[in-house]
């Protein structure tokens, strides 16, 4: 979670580890609903706006951004219901159908070499698949590479992962420099008969392994510190020898000057997420300085549905991807939010909760849905 982030109202104590939401839902029942009663529900600018001044701070410090981005969803949804619409359409319009590229995830696990102790499950790494002419072509492609990508950690490393739909590499001496991996991934896409119609992502997360008092990255990739200039290299080398088509947060969410390197040199889509946060501000600084090429949306980042398509908007008007994520609640609504905003792709997709979502739009759309592929990423 990046430190720009609003503030979410947790319980705290040892609930949940802390991170219970009774405290939330208390907010949404005893102070935004009764200032919300009675507004129009198809009037989202006006509604959330109202939870805004309702906060009265800079972080969403007394209402918390989750109890807020709750209720500016439901608020959403509730005015698409009302019209008896299908969400993506509400929000979008008649221009609404163009699929999203999908991923699968393919490995988690931070603590290979002992870094990434913010790191959650960061670094993950991911198939894309970019290489066919509809999104239900690109969901089997992500089915047909993930059960190479078993066959060939079962032969290579020793791993039986029949049973789970996405692998923690933990171990310390499993491997001893993720290139390990990424050869591995890249003779599943050859083993899937997929070469060229397959990249890989990574989400680097590198904030997370970064020391601010040394200036050094600790535990990402491999063991040994490293500099900026070395994480520079090792990009350069990752996207020269392997099908590299997207990197996330590759070096610290401050560090604007070198994402703005590594987007001039690479020719991939450099994606901002805790680089950004879905904030207006800090992408209009990316804007300026040339950082990244695509930001992630995640509503609860900044607080309500509002300001984040206004985010949107800022981003498309200055050439910037924008990449939908669900990993801040939005479930199988993101498959709605991509479709609407035609993003082109977003945050994996291929085989998870917003896949059948994204089978039914599909379907719903018939021969006007389209699906750009390689094109719905930058550059």
């Amino acid at each position: 979670m990046g430190q720009y982030e609003v503030h979410f109202a947790h319980d705290g104590g040892t609930r949940w580890g802390g991170l219970g939401v009774q405290k939330a839902a208390a907010i949404v029942k005893e102070t935004i609903a009764p200032a919300l009663i009675g507004m129009d529900a198809t009037r989202q600018r006006e509604v959330d706006f109202r939870m805004i001044e309702l906060d009265g701070t800079r972080n969403k410090e007394k209402l918390g951004g989750n109890s807020i981005a709750a209720v500016s969803a439901a608020v959403l949804k509730a005015a698409a219901a009302s019209l008896n619409l299908p969400l993506y359409q509400y929000i979008g319009g008649p221009n609404a159908c163009i699929m999203p590229t999908p991923g699968v995830l393919a490995i988690l696990g931070p603590k290979r070499y002992g870094g990434g102790q913010r790191g959650g499950e960061k670094p993950t790494y991911s198939f894309y698949c970019h290489g066919y002419d509809t999104f239900f072509d690109a969901s089997q492609a992500c089915w047909q590479v993930r059960n190479a990508f078993r066959q060939v950690l079962q032969e290579k490393l020793g791993l039986n992962t029949f049973r789970i739909d996405r692998l923690f590499i933990d171990q310390e001496h499993m491997v001893e420099h993720d290139e390990e991996l990424w050869a591995l991934m890249k003779e599943a896409i050859g083993r899937s008969d997929n070469e060229g119609r397959i990249g890989i992502q990574v989400d680097c997360a590198a904030g997370c392994y970064y020391d601010k008092k040394t200036g050094l990255y600790k535990g990402l990739y491999s063991r040994e510190d490293k500099t900026r200039d070395d994480m520079i290299a090792l990009y350069r080398h990752m996207v020269k020898e392997y099908p590299f088509v997207i990197l996330e947060d590759p070096l610290d969410e401050d560090d604007y000057e070198g994402h703005a390197i590594l987007t001039r040199e690479l020719g991939i889509q450099i994606v901002g997420d805790d680089l950004f946060t879905t904030m207006p501000e800090r992408l209009q600084r990316g804007i300026d300085l040339g950082a990244a090429n695509c930001v992630l949306l995640k509503v609860n980042q900044v607080g309500s549905i509002t300001e984040a398509f206004d985010m949107v908007d800022l981003a498309y008007r200055n050439g910037y991807a924008v990449m939908p994520c669900s990993s801040r609640g939005e479930g199988a609504d993101i498959a709605d939010y991509a479709v609407a905003l035609g993003s082109g792709h977003m945050r994996e997709g291929g085989l998870d909760d917003a896949t059948t979502r994204l089978l039914e739009i599909e379907a719903e759309l018939g021969s006007q849905a389209r699906f750009l592929g390689r094109i719905g990423f930058k550059p």
